[in-house]
């Protein structure tokens, strides 16, 4: 069954979820966050079959979200790397993994988010840059903006 495209939508979340909200995309991008940068890394760390993955690597390449680097001439082989856009995902990933451990850890937190200079745990919040206010379902919501 072929996947429904969101390119069509207006909704800033239908269509970022067009470019990386296939399952394999995330981990890839995971994957690529903790310095995996080649093909069989990534086949490695997810299982994934490389005929998806392929598919996935190009999809990423595609939405400009990996860049895509010969290392290797004889035979020419490629590593993938993260764009401008795709570091702008980390956010994101970093929302899934703790929503992960407050809610799916039955097995035990086995990600943290850890300050590069210190190696001190993190701990983080969604902080409104105009007010301060930390962000959050009681105060605030998405709203729809409809342009005339």
């Amino acid at each position: 069954m072929q996947r429904k495209s969101f390119d069509d939508m207006t909704c800033p979340i239908a269509r970022t979820l067009d470019r990386v909200g296939e399952w394999w995309s995330i981990l890839i991008l995971r994957d690529v966050f903790f310095g995996r940068t080649k093909f069989d890394e990534f086949q490695k760390s997810t299982g994934i079959a490389p005929n998806i993955l392929t598919r996935r690597l190009k999809s990423l390449v595609e939405a400009g979200l990996l860049e895509k680097r010969a290392y290797q001439d004889r035979p020419v082989r490629y590593e993938y790397l993260l764009t401008d856009m795709g570091r702008e995902l980390q956010p994101l990933l970093i929302a899934l993994s703790m929503f992960g451990n407050r809610h799916f850890a039955d097995r035990g937190v086995t990600m943290r988010i850890t300050d590069t200079e210190t190696g001190a745990a993190a701990l983080p919040v969604y902080i409104d840059s105009l007010t301060g206010k930390p962000i959050d379902a009681d105060t605030f919501s998405l709203k729809s903006v409809r342009q005339a």
